[in-house]
């Protein structure tokens, strides 16, 4: 297993460039499927794992891609497409589950298996199941454990009401809606910024969508979709992680390529706790400037779906409270596993009481150096910013977890002065 090991005090300065967004990207490379010809992607998650991984079960699938420069990719689905998603690959990676919407929009039949991914809790896939069995997919599970999708004659518009705003049934439904003839109407649908983004992408290529970004989508299917070029929207939990790091570190950090109104929720909190960010009106740069030592003002987050607090961004905010003179609050309503963290963070000294899923967290203490796991993509992203303040060597292990959603984060934190060296433990004898 790989370690990330990162001497804490330094104080972060610099420039950082922020990548595409793995969450935008994973969803638009599933929707390339419905192209039926070339489409090249700008501003491409190359580097990280899920992102591969989704390239290589396309690949396997029958789609052919290309890769055109550092972040370009030239996806081309026009011949024929397998139906079936391999169990080796879907079971890594729950990103994967989106591509059975574009499958029953372009082969009229999917064969997935139940998706893996990390362990932040209870994800159930009912959400898509019943949005696509609403546009007249039919469901079996196969001995295997498989399910088997099929359309039962054809695609057709029909109104879906979410439960809950799930991002990924609200792109699953849209991408097959596409194909549906008739009007699909999608309530209570996710508002994520991402969700725009794929929007856009089908509108470019011919589809009629109206309302991404609201709790209302409208997808009138049925026409005729040609491939179109698409830039992928910069990754705003990345962006989020790396202001927080400034921030954390009383550092002097300057963010580029980003959407400072994706992160609406994040610098109010910010300015809650005092920490200066500067913007430049119509650019795409942000300046984190904070004092090393500066004291923070505590804050409370309550994390939710877009519009609210990021569940993706919870973990690091919990390591900028420790660091907060008096008590800060966060309640998770997102997922119930999401603060398995915080025993580690307490064992670096963080002071923290929880109860459910709200934790109290008491500031500002010296963190002290230990050996941590990161349980997941985030959480092991809020560790390596806890070794940053930390006092002594941070021994992070899982760093192919957090290399899932990080490009080059070593090196890129290493260009902003901080001691972050990727490690292989030595096998057990």
């Amino acid at each position: 297993m790989g370690q990330l090991v990162v001497e804490g005090g330094r104080r972060l300065v610099g420039t950082v460039r922020v990548g595409g967004a793995k969450n935008a990207a994973l969803p638009l490379l599933a929707a390339c499927i419905l192209a039926e010809g070339p489409v090249t992607l700008d501003n491409v998650p190359l580097g990280l794992r899920d992102v591969r991984l989704m390239i290589q079960i396309l690949n396997v699938m029958g789609v052919r891609t290309q890769v055109l420069g550092r972040s370009t990719l030239l996806v081309d689905a026009s011949g024929p497409i397998s139906s079936e998603v391999p169990d080796e690959l879907m079971s890594q990676m729950r990103a994967s589950l989106f591509l059975t919407g574009p499958l029953l929009a372009r082969t009229g039949r999917a064969v997935v298996s139940r998706p893996g991914g990390c362990d932040i809790g209870e994800r159930p896939i009912d959400l898509h199941l019943k949005g696509l069995h609403a546009l007249g997919a039919g469901f079996d599970d196969a001995p295997s454990g498989r399910i088997v999708a099929a359309v039962r004659g054809s695609l057709h518009g029909s109104h879906v009401y979410l439960d809950f705003p799930s991002v990924g049934a609200t792109e699953n439904i849209m991408m097959a809606a596409v194909a549906a003839a008739g009007e699909t109407v999608i309530e209570n649908a996710s508002r994520e910024p991402e969700v725009v983004d794929l929007a856009q992408f089908l509108f470019q290529m011919g589809a009629d969508i109206a309302g991404a970004g609201t709790d209302t989508i409208r997808v009138k299917g049925a026409r005729p979709l040609t491939p179109s070029n698409h830039q992928i929207i910069p990754d705003r939990i990345e962006a989020g992680t790396f202001a927080i790091a400034a921030a954390l570190t009383g550092g002097d950090v300057e963010l580029t390529g980003v959407l400072p109104e994706h992160l609406t929720p994040l610098w109010r909190k910010f300015d809650d706790m005092g920490i200066g960010v500067d913007f430049v009106p119509g650019s795409d740069r942000i300046r984190i400037q904070t004092q090393a030592g500066g004291l923070k003002r505590p804050c409370s987050i309550r994390t939710g779906p877009h519009p609210g607090f990021p569940t993706d961004l919870q973990p690091q905010m919990a390591v900028l409270m420790t660091q907060a003179e008096g008590s800060s609050t966060l309640v998770e309503t997102v997922f119930e596993n999401r603060l398995r963290y915080l025993g580690d963070l307490r064992r670096m000294g963080a002071r923290i009481l929880t109860d459910g899923h709200m934790a109290v967290i008491h500031g500002p203490v010296q963190l002290v150096g230990s050996s941590v796991t990161a349980t997941d993509l985030r959480a092991g992203a809020a560790l390596v910013l806890a070794g940053l303040v930390a006092e002594g060597e941070t021994r992070v292990d899982g760093l192919e977890v957090i290399e899932r959603g990080y490009e080059c984060l070593s090196e890129r934190l290493g260009a902003l002065g901080a001691a972050a060296v990727p490690s292989v433990e030595d096998p057990v004898a």
